[in-house]
């Protein structure tokens, strides 16, 4: 993969790279087994259910993933 095409970022804390292009909705795809229960920050913001597919990575980007767990 060209450098010039690469996305640098992190999810979770973890190193990733990926092609230039992807959307929080691949990166969740990606990780996550359904995206149901799960949220989405982008540097510290709330990326809303609705936006995932219209907010795109780009280099440098914190990526967190949370997903709600039942328990008692």
């Amino acid at each position: 993969m060209r450098a010039d095409f690469a996305v640098q970022a992190s999810v979770n804390g973890d190193p990733w790279h990926g092609p230039a292009g992807t959307t929080v909705a691949d990166i969740v795809a990606a990780w996550c087994p359904s995206p149901k229960g799960v949220a989405v920050a982008r540097n510290g913001d709330v990326v809303s259910k609705s936006q995932w597919g219209d907010t795109e990575v780009t280099g440098g980007d914190k990526i967190e993933i949370v997903s709600a767990a039942a328990g008692g």
